[in-house]
C-alpha cells in the first residue's frame, strides 16, 4: 500500500521545538523531492519548504527560514521537519507531499508551493499547536 504518514505533532510552548516525521511506505523517497506545507486555521495553505533528492538542497519559505530544517533518512525512507523557535503563528496542520521530480521545482522568485494536485502523494497531516 502506497502512503505517506506524518507524525510528531502536538502542543508546544512558544520558543519550543518539535520534529515532525514523514514516513513513506510502498515506494521509495530516494528519487523524489519532498515538500512540507501547512494549513493554519482560517487561512490558506502555506508552503514551508522543499528537499531535493538529487543534490540534497533544501529550500524554505521566508516565514520559517532559519528556524525550520528538512532532513532525510533514506535508510528509514523518512523525511523530517525540525522546527525550532516555534511561534503561535506556526500553529497549523502540517503535511508532507512528494513531487514527481528529484529536484525542487523553482520559480523566478525561488521555491514556493505549487497547487496541491500537482504532487503525487500527500499525507493526512499532523496538528501542531503553539500556545502557552
Amino acid at each position: 500500500q502506497v502512503q505517506l504518514v506524518e507524525s510528531g505533532g502536538g502542543l508546544v510552548q512558544p520558543g519550543g521545538s518539535l520534529r515532525l516525521s514523514c514516513a513513506a511506505s510502498g515506494f521509495t523517497l530516494n528519487y523524489k523531492s519532498i515538500v512540507w506545507f501547512r494549513h493554519p486555521p482560517g487561512k490558506e495553505r502555506e508552503g514551508v519548504g522543499c528537499s531535493s533528492s538529487n543534490d540534497g538542497t533544501s529550500y524554505y519559505a521566508d516565514l520559517v527560514k532559519g528556524r525550520f530544517t528538512i532532513s532525510r533518512d533514506n535508510a528509514k525512507n523518512t523525511v523530517y521537519l525540525q522546527m525550532n523557535s516555534l511561534k503561535p503563528e506556526d500553529t497549523a496542520v502540517y503535511y508532507c507531499a512528494t513531487d514527481l521530480f528529484p529536484h525542487c521545482r523553482l520559480q523566478s522568485t525561488g521555491w514556493s508551493l505549487y497547487p496541491i494536485d500537482e504532487y503525487d502523494y500527500c499525507g493526512q497531516g499532523t496538528q501542531v499547536t503553539v500556545s502557552s
